[in-house]
């Protein structure tokens, strides 16, 4: 692929339409195809392996040990565990276990191979022992190093910029089908990326074609394998009905709870962290007997299993929504509550994916306020995850995408308060949120 070179020629860069219509640019695509197909395999076994792990842990063990099921306080010896595993691949493995998740939802370049493996089990203990966190962030990291590392098997020393280019299209490929469609996908890595302007499209059409092949690998790996895509859906939805005055007035509440309980999140996660930091491996075990401790107290205060608690959110979203009359105005306090220290928590010490445990604290705090006159259920539920997504990913046209295409056909009806309560969200938690200190000099 075209590169500009040094000198006081490179003070012009290339033409983006030259760049398209080239041949390097025909096989740079040839080659994002190609490396969509394993990438997207090696995903979707990332994640059969995680929840295959996770039922394991949590429902074949303790039934293997005697148990007539889950005793209430199991999660506290596994999530020890797991924070051992996870403090121990932090501080000892090269590349300290991958994103570093109270930054937010960040993208950055493709890691090293040396790197890959920490990335890989600092997740999997993260993810299979419960902490509440997802896959994506580690997931894209893992794409885009497979992918560069399939590069430079090709070509000893590849140009920069086609390295880049080929790394981005392998996080296409590994969150193709997670969020529900692979165009989410690309939206979400777009607006990550700051992506913008004719540079766009150099980016966009490999990582499209990189996305679209790997959601047909995750399908027809489903089918083939019965376990189904890993994607995130919902199953019944109610019918949602023509917005109101009222619930315009609700979106502005929403909004700025979300951005207020975002903000809060972020703080402690990031005191807490410096503290963790000092002393890894202990600090981060105490960290997972601090979330179990927040499921157990939850599902012994509620009745409720405390798997609502515990995981990132992803499958019991569906859940949530489908029995959410099942669910108290103090069930629902106390599960914004717990669900949100424990992700604080999780956030300042284990390795994961921001987006899932922020959609399901939003979801359920969007279904509390449902309680209160004037604010249907599924508009609550829609503005809670997009306000909540805003607020923790500081991303607002992913979070109106997230909060509505997850709803299906009810998401035209109610996108016009997600929007208001995003926008408020966004704002707020901007203003909200100090400026970071300047760099010494």
């Amino acid at each position: 692929m075209p590169v500009a070179r040094a000198g006081p020629e490179a003070a012009s860069p290339p033409d983006p339409q030259t760049l398209l219509r080239s041949r390097e640019y025909l096989v740079l695509l040839l080659l994002a195809a190609l490396i969509g197909v394993p990438v997207s395999a090696a995903a979707f076994g990332f994640l059969a392996l995680v929840d295959e792990l996770q039922s394991l842990l949590y429902t074949d063990l303790p039934k293997s040990l005697g148990f007539g099921g889950t005793p209430f306080w199991w999660p506290l010896p596994l999530l020890a565990l797991g924070g051992l595993f996870t403090g121990l691949t932090i501080r000892y493995l090269p590349g300290h276990g991958g994103h570093e998740p109270t930054a937010g939802f960040r993208t950055a370049g493709p890691p090293t191979p040396v790197e890959l493996p920490g990335i890989f089990f600092a997740a999997l203990a993260t993810l299979c022992f419960a902490a509440v966190l997802g896959p994506e962030s580690p997931l894209l990291a893992l794409g885009a190093g497979l992918a560069a590392g399939a590069v430079r098997m090709i070509e000893r020393d590849p140009p920069e910029q086609a390295s880049a280019l080929l790394g981005a299209a392998g996080s296409f490929a590994a969150v193709s089908s997670l969020l529900g469609s692979p165009l989410l996908g690309a939206f979400l890595l777009m607006e990550a990326l700051g992506l913008g302007g004719p540079m766009m499209a150099l980016v966009l059409v490999p990582g499209l074609l990189a996305a679209g092949i790997g959601a047909l690998v995750f399908v027809g790996l489903g089918n083939w394998t019965g376990l189904g895509t890993y994607s995130l859906a919902l199953h019944a939805v109610p019918e949602a009905t023509r917005p109101t005055a009222a619930e315009f007035g609700w979106a502005l509440v929403i909004g700025l709870s979300a951005a207020l309980v975002g903000v809060g999140i972020r703080w402690l996660a990031v005191r807490l962290k410096a503290h963790v930091e000092r002393r890894r491996v202990p600090a981060t075990m105490v960290m997972g007997l601090v979330v179990a401790g927040l499921a157990i107290g939850y599902a012994e205060g509620t009745g409720k299993e405390a798997t609502d608690v515990l995981y990132s959110g992803q499958t019991a979203l569906d859940p949530l929504l489908t029995h959410s009359a099942a669910y108290s105005v103090g069930a629902l306090s106390l599960l914004v509550l717990c669900k949100g220290l424990a992700y604080c928590v999780s956030l300042s010490s284990f390795r994961g994916g921001p987006i899932f445990p922020a959609m399901f604290v939003g979801a359920a705090g969007g279904i509390l306020f449902s309680h209160l006159p004037g604010l249907s259920l599924v508009a609550g539920f829609a503005m809670g995850i997009g306000a909540m997504s805003a607020a923790m990913l500081r991303l607002p046209l992913v979070s109106v995408l997230l909060a509505t295409l997850l709803i299906g056909s009810q998401g035209l009806t109610v996108m016009p308060l997600v929007i208001v309560a995003v926008v408020v969200s966004y704002v707020a938690t901007t203003r909200l949120t100090p400026p970071p200190a300047p760099r010494a000099t």
